[in-house]
């Protein structure tokens, strides 16, 4: 129960995070058609995820709970795109190049295909 409550709360943290960078972005570049907020708070979530993985692997700093709030709670709500970039990452590391690219090919068609699933399934209601 302890970890569910600091992973909601890290996640709440981090969605806040997401909506405010994500709104200045588009504020500061007047509306663009191209999503830049979305993109700049997945790569800043990709780097963050990274560095402190790295720290965390090397230094031995975080605490089982405080890994659960950042990774899981923070970046979680802040993006899991940062989570599927870090994890991808990991897996190229360990030599498991095939396992890598079936999961960059998994993610990105099988998540397009279901929001288009989902997008059509709302036509019906």
């Amino acid at each position: 129960m302890h970890n569910l409550l600091l992973a909601g709360l890290g996640g709440f943290i981090g969605s806040v995070f997401r909506f405010l960078l994500t709104a200045l972005t588009y504020r500061w570049l007047n509306y663009p058609i191209f999503p830049y907020g979305t993109l700049l708070v997945n790569v800043t979530g990709c780097f963050i995820i990274g560095l402190l993985n790295g720290i965390a692997e090397n230094q031995n700093v975080f605490s089982p709970e405080l890994r659960v709030f950042m990774f899981v709670g923070v970046l979680g709500g802040f993006t899991t795109y940062s989570s599927f970039g870090y994890e991808t990452f990991a897996l190229f590391r360990d030599d498991q190049l095939g396992v890598a690219g079936l999961n960059i090919l998994l993610q990105l068609s099988l998540g397009f295909l279901a929001v288009w699933l989902g997008f059509q399934l709302s036509r019906v209601f």
